[in-house]
């Protein structure tokens, strides 16, 4: 008797292993990352350097973690649901194209796998030297060499679009980004962005960003 008790749980244990190996049926199986950036291609380029006719910055090699923690406020409507956010309204359909955190980890790290690449300057009517003032305050973040602090949870931003760049600092100085309650980092953002007395300030800082990208 004792022994085949032994037996029956030993039997019980070896099915609940396999059951926990297993996935239910029907489970949905997580696509790769290079499967799930194909919906990105048409507004970010197959290269992920962006297009500017469409206002798609340039992604390709931006941190794993910041492509998620961006992803995930698409997804959930902290960014991309403010009315006069066009790009982003159009980039929140999109990212809830993902089904799972797993798929976004999984884009997310493709994304930060893509090889960069300096983007070429469209910016007229920037001052750099006068810029290289202002961007003493962004320095605490962003750091001098506009590379970014995932502590502080800042982006790179050396390397971007100047087009770009100069549209977020708009967006955030107007309260299109950063305002919604949730958005903690983009909270922190806004008031850095309101030091900027005017959109020639704006385009100062950003031709001095543009020549710290090697």
């Amino acid at each position: 008797m004792h022994r085949m008790k032994k037996s029956h749980a030993a039997a019980l244990g070896l099915m609940l292993l396999v059951a926990s190996s297993c996935k239910p049926a029907g489970a949905k199986k997580t696509l790769p990352g290079h499967e799930l950036y194909a919906a990105c291609k048409s507004c970010h380029g197959a290269q992920g350097y962006g297009q500017q006719n469409i206002a798609a910055p340039a992604i390709a090699g931006l941190p794993v973690w910041y492509v998620e923690a961006q992803l995930v406020k698409y997804r959930s409507g902290i960014r991309g649901a403010h009315p006069d956010d066009y790009e982003g309204l159009r980039m929140r359909p999109m990212s809830q194209q993902m089904m799972d955190t797993g798929e976004v980890k999984a884009v997310a790290a493709y994304v930060a796998a893509m090889p960069p690449m300096k983007q070429p300057s469209t910016l007229q009517g920037g001052d750099a030297t006068a810029g290289s003032g202002a961007y003493a305050v962004c320095t605490a973040c962003h750091g001098p060499d506009g590379k970014g602090n995932q502590a502080l949870n800042a982006p790179p931003i050396a390397g971007q679009h100047d087009w770009y760049l100069v549209s977020q600092l708009k967006k955030f100085k107007s309260g299109i980004r950063g305002t919604h309650p949730k958005d903690i980092t983009g909270a922190q953002m806004r008031p850095m962005s309101m030091t900027l007395a005017d959109e020639q300030a704006m385009k100062n800082v950003v031709a001095h960003i543009s020549t710290l990208a090697k």
